[in-house]
């Protein structure tokens, strides 16, 4: 008997490990990709002697990985390595302070004393409840669809909602740190959890404090190569597999037949299948694929994540203070927020996150020089002037950056590469350049977050970051195994 044809589009993270996990089933599996090189987000770039990781550059989580290697029957070391990094960020602030974020939580609670004067006691209760919160809820959300009736009748779901208080749901993230925390500081390092899934901290629920438990209590990792290390492992192993990728062939459309897909059009030709995965983001496979334009309209009324401003730069100076992971904060966070959600415009004064891979890979930069990654956050505006826009954000970060680190950091920029929300949307084809899909600025987002099922058709299935349970690695390896479930329910194994 033949294979069962599957065809995903879509070779980031979530669409590769979608596709390992159907041809282990025994689907004959293709994966149609519009960029010529796999990964989505997860991708690099190389100039003048740097290279960067182009997209997420923090690693939890690695069992999610080493999970999926072993369903697959391969040994993970002989794909990927990884190695744990003590220190998740390097935090500074506008009045001079520094914070070290250790992944020990007793050197983290030392450090909040020694540095912000936070009671000691704080952040040890902060990360149990944390943890608390993760185990119960987030077992739930993360391995199970919120859309379908039997996840909530599981004997775990009444034991998880115990987990769960009135503040978790109505009070928001800035809320609950301000009881948890006394220094103004340590507040502002725990509301960044909130850009985690492209989210608001002074509207989202405070549900997300379970994040940290991700970060502090499980640890932070650093894969070697960077980044696109898991890339090239997720490509090696589907290729092992039996996957078939044809690069360079964009989707056009997702044919249908009353209420099931029969295929997809590639290229101008009709490919036949069994079932389709779409790892596009969700809005653009309704608007542009099965050209519903009313279901897509509908996913608007989901607010946007944020977006983002990258600049790649290689500077031509070590700056031994820098680690891996650094934040500069912004001195009015609430501000900054207001403006990106809000005002839907970039802030004068911005939060700058600056990752260096070199530091840990002195490969990726010239001798005595760096590769820096410089991340801020940005709205998903499609109407903003992003080239003037980012020249005046340029220049303010730059000023930030020098002003901190009391060097003038301009004079050692010898090669910079820039990507902008648009240009994200072109590359990733992530709606508005929306880093995360749909924010999370509300009680009921997870809820209203696009289920990995059709409603429409019975073989058409979603997997990535605009889906349910998220954007991030973790939460995108969660959904191909969400993927997977449902799809052996209605096929079998």
């Amino acid at each position: 008997m033949p294979k069962r044809e599957a065809i995903v589009i879509g070779s980031g993270v979530a669409g590769m490990a979608s596709a390992i996990r159907l041809a282990i089933k025994g689907f004959s599996v293709s994966i149609f990709e519009k960029n010529t090189y796999p990964g989505g987000k997860l991708s690099s770039v190389e100039k003048d002697g740097y290279r960067f990781d182009a997209g997420p550059s923090l690693f939890t989580k690695p069992h999610y990985l080493e999970d999926l290697f072993r369903d697959a029957g391969e040994p993970l070391e002989d794909y990927f390595t990884y190695s744990s990094v003590p220190l998740s960020c390097r935090y500074f602030f506008e009045n001079g302070k520094t914070v070290n974020a250790w992944t020990h939580p007793d050197l983290y609670e030392e450090e909040l004393f020694s540095q912000l004067g936070e009671p000691k006691g704080a952040l040890s209760n902060y990360l149990q409840k944390s943890e608390k919160l993760y185990k119960g809820v987030g077992h739930i959300f993360l391995n199970h669809s919120l859309h379908q009736a039997s996840t909530w009748f599981q004997s775990a779901v009444p034991k998880a909602m115990r987990a769960v208080s009135f503040q978790h749901l109505f009070g928001n993230l800035h809320q609950y740190n301000q009881r948890k925390f006394v220094t103004p500081e340590a507040i502002q390092i725990f509301n960044r959890y909130a850009t985690y899934n492209g989210s608001d901290p002074y509207q989202t629920p405070a549900m997300m404090s379970m994040i940290p438990h991700l970060e502090l209590n499980e640890g932070t990792y650093y894969p070697s190569g960077g980044m696109i290390s898991i890339t090239n492992a997720l490509y090696r192993l589907a290729e092992k597999k039996g996957v078939r990728f044809f690069f360079n062939h964009p989707v056009e459309a997702i044919l249908s037949d009353k209420k099931r897909v029969t295929g997809i059009v590639s290229n101008g030709k009709n490919i036949p299948a069994d079932l389709v995965v779409s790892n596009a983001d969700v809005y653009f496979t309704y608007e542009r694929l099965l050209k519903m334009p009313l279901k897509a309209k509908d996913i608007l009324k989901q607010e946007r994540s944020c977006s983002g401003v990258i600049f790649y730069w290689g500077v031509k100076e070590s700056f031994p203070e820098l680690h891996l992971h650094n934040i500069f904060f912004s001195k009015e966070y609430k501000e900054e927020f207001e403006h990106i959600f809000k005002k839907k415009k970039l802030y004068h004064d911005p939060t700058v996150y600056v990752n260096i891979t070199s530091k840990l890979d002195p490969s990726h930069a010239p001798a005595g020089k760096e590769n820096w990654f410089v991340l801020i956050n940005a709205p998903s505006n499609p109407e903003l002037d992003w080239n003037t826009s980012v020249q005046t954000l340029k220049k303010q970060v730059l000023e930030k950056l020098s002003r901190l680190l009391q060097k003038d950091i301009t004079a050692l920029i010898e090669t910079e590469m820039v990507l902008d929300p648009a240009g994200i949307e072109t590359k990733t084809g992530s709606y508005m350049g929306s880093l995360y899909g749909t924010s999370s600025n509300s009680p009921f987002a997870a809820f209203l977050r696009h289920p990995n099922f059709s409603r429409k058709f019975s073989n058409l299935y979603f997997c990535g970051g605009s889906v349910h349970p998220g954007g991030g690695i973790p939460l995108c390896f969660k959904s191909a195994e969400i993927v997977e479930k449902s799809i052996t329910q209605v096929y079998g194994s």
